[in-house]
């Protein structure tokens, strides 16, 4: 369930909640989730998508009701034999801090768990302590730091190389 509270006149608060389900991303998808990332980004994921329908990843999203995407976020399974790498989760602008990014974790979480794995790792960017602060808070801990980079697109349409550094965390399942 995805509860959203509406503060904005101070006399009147309003709580409307909303069913969701997670369930795989679906190409068919990649339209609705520009909120997600540019193109470039968009086109990465459909190339994932097609590595899950080989059984290499997982590709999540959580749907409204009307079939929306609000989260999405991917578990790769080549990356280490022990472990499903948790990586490319995003919510909705608008709809986070409701819980969607928890809900999506412990999904993924349960899908390593399926696959007869012990573990889930991940890689967050050390200039996001937000999203850092959500994983402590899932007992994610951290093991060690590494730079890591990617192509994004800029405003401009430009691609240019996003480089960061990242805080490596994991989590016994």
């Amino acid at each position: 369930m995805l509860t959203v509270v509406n503060t904005a006149h101070e006399s009147t608060d309003v709580t409307v909640v909303i069913p969701v389900s997670v369930r795989d991303l679906l190409p068919r998808d990649l339209p609705t989730c520009t909120w997600s990332g540019s193109a470039t980004h968009l086109r990465h994921v459909e190339r994932e998508l097609a590595r899950a329908a080989a059984g290499e990843v997982d590709y999540l999203a959580i749907y409204t009701p009307v079939d929306l995407p609000v989260a999405i976020g991917g578990i790769d399974y080549q990356v280490s034999e022990e472990a499903g790498t948790l990586w490319q989760f995003a919510v909705l602008p608008a709809l986070q801090s409701r819980g969607l990014g928890t809900l999506l974790v412990r999904a993924a979480e349960q899908r390593i768990s399926n696959r007869g794995l012990h573990r889930a790792q991940l890689a967050v960017e050390e200039n996001n302590p937000r999203a850092r602060a959500l994983y402590e808070r899932l007992d994610y801990v951290a093991y060690g730091r590494e730079p890591h980079a990617w192509d994004e697109e800029g405003p401009d349409g430009l691609t240019r190389r996003h480089e960061t550094m990242c805080v490596l965390m994991r989590r016994d399942l």
